[in-house]
């Protein structure tokens, strides 16, 4: 349900940060986008998404305001009622600024614009959707040609009007054909790189490596997919299992849109519950128990397939393991070996040869010493990024005299 409390401080202007599919906490929108924005006390944000428990127990804050417009599996008809729901809340706040942050919601945004004067919007892409859809498998071939080439229609009128693009990902400036056609400045790279949670320490050292007699205790986290590697990942714990002397533990935490290979993981964790520990899966796992897992892990694993949509992209979980001093295993992708490299972050193994990295990973492990020089903060965290946004929203909605309220 929609809050009917649309009270703002005096002189604040309202920005709007709104996704469908993403939750209200979630780790970009929320964690990134409105901590940063919530720097400006003459701002009141509100932020529309997928409904998410750690949302709602959250404490309340002056500033923001949450409205959860979407319920439900991916493929009901509440997104349909997702719309409906963005839409009222573009009447009904009359924001300064929106920022979007999901393709489905910029034909409402471009109308909303199109029907009043000095109406800005931000849109924020966060992947190449037309790439995945076309490549994903996801849809029939005919369906997905189609849907992918409207939806780059779409993108390329509203990268047009938009405000700004931000792009999470570089390889977006080449990808996108919409993009060389538009000035520099409007386009603007913010990386998911990791925020640290409010009171949150970071390490300074790596977390420390079991000794040969104690437990592997190894971590796949984020989506849970075909795509992201989660079947690798469960075959590499098994060889290291047989491998390491004291044996290893895998934990999967995350989210996973599947019903299928939900429902396998599922039974596999179930029947193999020594070993396999699934946390999540059927539902969104709030942020704050994914890093308490990190702090509870040896080895952070990145087993993604190789794949056009992935290739020159870096995970967010990239980041989020190096800063917090996590070792990792990542697949030879020139991008990722490069950042591990730099910083004697983990090992480049072959996902695809479980047996051949593990024995690998058992004879690094004794001898390696992980992050020398202490985990990275420059390369892996959101402040740059977040100094980068906060130019862009004072070029966009200059600072007022804020008069509290």
């Amino acid at each position: 349900m929609l809050s009917s409390d649309f009270s703002s401080p005096v002189n604040a202007a309202i920005v709007l940060l709104a996704s469908v599919l993403k939750p209200l906490d979630d780790t970009r929108m929320r964690g990134k986008f409105a901590e940063t924005l919530l720097q400006r006390p003459d701002l009141h944000l509100h932020i529309a998404g997928r409904a998410a428990k750690s949302s709602a127990a959250a404490a309340p804050q002056p500033q923001l305001q949450q409205h959860a417009i979407f319920r439900g599996s991916r493929l009901s008809l509440g997104r349909l009622a997702a719309q409906w729901r963005y839409w009222q809340l573009l009447r009904t706040l009359r924001p300064a600024l929106v920022v979007v942050h999901a393709p489905e919601l910029l034909p409402l945004t471009l109308l909303w614009q199109h029907l009043g004067r000095g109406r800005q919007f931000i849109y924020d892409i966060q992947e190449n959707f037309a790439l995945n859809i076309r490549s994903q498998g996801v849809y029939p071939a005919v369906v997905r040609h189609v849907l992918a080439a409207l939806l780059r229609q779409v993108e390329t009128v509203a990268a047009r009007r938009a405000a700004a693009v931000v792009l999470a990902e570089a390889s977006y400036a080449d990808e996108l054909p919409y993009l060389p056609e538009l000035p520099a400045g409007r386009v603007l790279l913010l990386e998911n790189k990791y925020q640290p949670q409010p009171g949150e320490v970071l390490p300074r050292t790596a977390r420390p490596l079991p000794t040969r007699t104690e437990p592997l205790r190894l971590l796949f986290s984020g989506t849970i997919a075909e795509l992201t590697g989660v079947r690798e990942a469960i075959e590499l714990a098994r060889h290291l299992g047989a491998a390491w002397p004291g044996g290893a533990r895998l934990t999967v935490i995350g989210f996973c849109q599947q019903p299928a290979l939900l429902a396998e993981l599922q039974q596999l964790a179930a029947a193999e519950a020594s070993w396999l520990t699934l946390i999540g899966g059927a539902a969104l796992v709030p942020h704050a128990q994914i890093v308490a897992a990190m702090e509870h892990s040896h080895l952070g694993l990145l087993p993604y397939r190789p794949h056009p949509s992935t290739e020159h992209c870096r995970p967010t979980k990239l980041f989020e393991y190096l800063a917090h001093g996590l070792p990792v295993l990542v697949p030879p992708n020139p991008l990722w070996a490069a950042l591990v490299h730099a910083h004697q972050a983990g090992l480049v193994v072959d996902f695809a040869q479980p047996a051949t990295a593990a024995v690998q990973v058992v004879a690094a492990l004794p001898t390696a010493a992980f992050y020398p020089a202490g985990p990275p903060t420059d390369e892996v965290l959101w402040v740059g990024e977040g100094k980068k946004l906060r130019h862009l929203l004072d070029c966009l909605l200059p600072p007022a005299t804020f008069v509290p309220a």
